[in-house]
C-alpha cells in the first residue's frame, strides 16, 4: 500500500511507483489516440473504429446528453481527458504484477477534483458574473422565510461537500478495492499454509470469493470513471445554466 520510492531524491520524496503510473497512463492515452487518428478513414479499421468509439461515447453520451447540443462541444476535451485517464488508472488495479490502482491514494483524487471545482465555478462566475453565486445558492420559488435556512445548507452542499465527495467516491472505492483483493491473497496464503486439511480445502472457497470480488471491481473501476465523469458534466451544466434552475 505504500510503496518505496523507485528514484529517491529526498529524505520523503520520490519517483513512486503510482507516479510512474500516472505518467505511464498518460503515454497510453495518447499513443492509442494517435494511432487510432493517424489514418483517417470513410471506412475505419479496426483502430480507427476503437477510437471513434471510445470518443463518441464521451461526447455524446455524457457531453451532449448532459450539458446540451449548444454548448456541450467545448467542454468534450476536459470530459474526454478525465474519463479515459481515471480508466486507465483504475484500471491498473485488474492488471497482474501492477496491481495498483493510482487513485487508491487519495492525492490524485483531491486534484482532479479541484481541477472540475474551480472549473465549473469559473464557468458559472464568466456566464453570470458575481450573481452566480446567488443563482447557486438561493433557489428560485422558495419563500424568503425559510431562505436563512436554505441558503446555509446550499453553501455547503454545492461548495463545500461536493469536492469532497466528489474526490472521495473515487478514492474510497479505489482504495476498498484494492484492500478486498489484497485481504483475499493474504487469506488464500494463510490457509494454504495450514497443517489442518479442512482449513487448506477452505482455501478455495476465499479463491473462488476473491475471482468474484476481482471481477465486480473491475466493472467499479470503469463504472467510477463514468461517474467521476458524469458529475463533472453535471457540475459544469448546472453553473451554464444556473440561471433557469
Amino acid at each position: 500500500m505504500h510503496l518505496p520510492a523507485i528514484l529517491p531524491w529526498g529524505a520523503a520524496e520520490g519517483l513512486t511507483k503510482q507516479m510512474l503510473l500516472v505518467i505511464l497512463s498518460v503515454v497510453i492515452i495518447a499513443t492509442f489516440f494517435l494511432l487510432a487518428a493517424r489514418k483517417g478513414q470513410l471506412v475505419p479499421g479496426k483502430m480507427q473504429f476503437a477510437g471513434e468509439a471510445a470518443y463518441g461515447f464521451v461526447r455524446n453520451g455524457i457531453a451532449k446528453d448532459i450539458i446540451g447540443g449548444k454548448d456541450f462541444m467545448k467542454y468534450v476535451p476536459l470530459l474526454f481527458s478525465l474519463f479515459f485517464f481515471i480508466l486507465v488508472n483504475n484500471i491498473y488495479g485488474a492488471i497482474p504484477l501492477i496491481q495498483l490502482p493510482s487513485f487508491s491514494h487519495v492525492g490524485g483524487a483531491y486534484v482532479l477534483a479541484g481541477i472540475v471545482y474551480f472549473t465549473w465555478i469559473g464557468i458559472g462566475v464568466k456566464k453570470n458574473g458575481l450573481r452566480y453565486f446567488k443563482l447557486a445558492t438561493v433557489p428560485s420559488g422558495v419563500p424568503v422565510y425559510i431562505l436563512p435556512l436554505i441558503i446555509p445548507i446550499e453553501i455547503i452542499s454545492n461548495f463545500l461537500v461536493r469536492p469532497v465527495t466528489h474526490s472521495l467516491r473515487l478514492f474510497a472505492t479505489m482504495l476498498a478495492g484494492h484492500l478486498i483483493v489484497m485481504i483475499a491473497g493474504s487469506g488464500i496464503e494463510f490457509l494454504v499454509m495450514q497443517e489442518n486439511l479442512l482449513l487448506k480445502g477452505s482455501s478455495v472457497l476465499v479463491l473462488v470469493g476473491a475471482i468474484a470480488m476481482y471481477m465486480l471491481e473491475a466493472l467499479i473501476m470503469a463504472l467510477q470513471a463514468y461517474v467521476f465523469t458524469l458529475l463533472t458534466a453535471i457540475y459544469i451544466e448546472g453553473a451554464l445554466h444556473a440561471d433557469s434552475h
